[in-house]
């Protein structure tokens, strides 16, 4: 009895390891559905687009260029990212509109805000330009 309560203690430990981040933040992934969905959206008018929704909804937070300075960035519990660095980049298109349309903690969802999916896709194409 012993060992398998030990067993399910070890187990628990690292299924809790896996669920977060190095620095102790639970990790933030996309289902594996909505990963996997393409971005329907393509070109400048797209970016274009997705830059002035940005402005209007997300750079309060996030700041002008990603970095996750805005002006409200203090006031938040998460750190809101920076959209410059190679991990933002590495995930796919569908995680972030995943992420944009659902939201978490202080990440507010935009399914209601941004109610036309081609416009989150758009915020997409426009962070995608925030490499350094």
């Amino acid at each position: 009895m012993k060992k398998i309560v030990l067993l399910s203690g070890v187990i628990g430990f690292s299924v809790m390891c896996f669920a977060f981040m190095p620095d102790g933040k639970k990790a933030w992934d996309a289902p594996v559905a909505a990963a996997s969905k393409a971005n329907p959206q393509k070109g400048a008018e797209s970016i274009s687009n997705g830059k002035a929704l940005y402005a209007k909804h997300c750079q309060s937070c996030h700041g002008k260029t990603g970095l996750g300075d805005g002006t409200k960035a203090s006031e938040l519990k998460t750190e809101p990212g920076d959209f410059s660095k190679a991990k933002f980049h590495a995930q796919s298109d569908g995680a972030l509109f995943y992420k944009i349309s659902e939201g978490r903690d202080d990440m507010p969802s935009f399914k209601k805000k941004m109610p036309e999916a081609n416009d989150i896709w758009d915020v997409v194409n426009f962070v995608r330009t925030m490499k350094k």
